[in-house]
């Protein structure tokens, strides 16, 4: 299930980007997080259980509740929209992806062990602070082609292979090999966009993309860039696919 033209869900801030087709694991200690996952286990567990996360822009708050966060970590008591001032949208950069929490686990301390999986993607028309947790309206964004998807995902999936190699200091037991890869286009433009080392704002750009084709030619000629530094680099740590999506739906 995805979003129809509009529709209101929780908002979850990370300082990451969450692609279509992609796992997101999360720990929950923030109250104003937890109460999220609460309202969503009301939701029958047959049912998609739908809240959207955006990436929160440079230079204002890092949510507390992230990815990794550490068992026993401090769980401040605050408002939804504290930290990110008079305005959340504006701190947000304004698309998102909504996530799907197939599994919430509530810990006997009330925090929570989610994992979720991001299905579409959407544009921030509003966020609204007035109950226990941030809500945006939010309108679904078309996943158009564009011209040549097919031949750039080809080439995208060359790059990426290459650029995996100089990463792993051409290991070949750490790399994915080119044909285990998929090679519909838009499932290859989230896969190596997510898996890419890159920083937040460039995940960004590439989640914003107008359409396939355009997200493919700009992670082409990232992995080119990326791939002739790491030339020049000494040897660094291998980089694997842990989580490959097998749908974007």
């Amino acid at each position: 299930m995805t979003v129809v033209t509009t529709a209101r869900l929780p908002l979850f801030p990370l300082n990451a980007v969450l692609f279509p087709g992609l796992v997101l694991p999360l720990n929950v200690f923030e109250e104003r997080y937890r109460a999220i996952m609460r309202e969503l286990l009301k939701t029958d567990e047959s049912e998609p259980r739908l809240f959207a996360v955006v990436a929160i822009r440079d230079g204002h708050e890092v949510a507390v509740t992230a990815p990794g966060m550490p068992e026993g970590a401090p769980a401040p008591e605050r408002g939804p929209a504290d930290g990110f001032g008079p305005d959340p949208a504006a701190a947000f950069h304004p698309v998102g992806c909504v996530a799907d929490a197939a599994t919430i686990r509530e810990r006997p301390d009330g925090t929570f062990e989610v994992v979720a999986t991001g299905t579409t993607r959407v544009r921030l028309l509003s966020v609204e602070s007035s109950g226990p947790y941030l809500t945006a309206e939010l309108e679904e964004l078309p996943e158009e082609p564009g011209d040549g998807a097919t031949p750039l995902a080809e080439g995208v999936l060359r790059a990426f292979q290459s650029y995996q190699k100089r990463l792993a200091g051409a290991r070949e037991r750490s790399l994915s090999r080119i044909e285990d890869l998929p090679d519909e286009p838009s499932v290859v433009s989230y896969l190596v966009a997510a898996a890419a080392v890159l920083d937040v704002p460039a995940k960004q750009r590439l989640l914003e993309a107008p359409d396939i084709a355009a997200r493919l030619r700009e992670e082409l000629t990232l992995l080119r860039a990326e791939t002739a530094v790491i030339r020049h680099l000494p040897s660094l740590p291998g980089v694997t696919l842990t989580q490959t999506p097998t749908s974007l739906n």
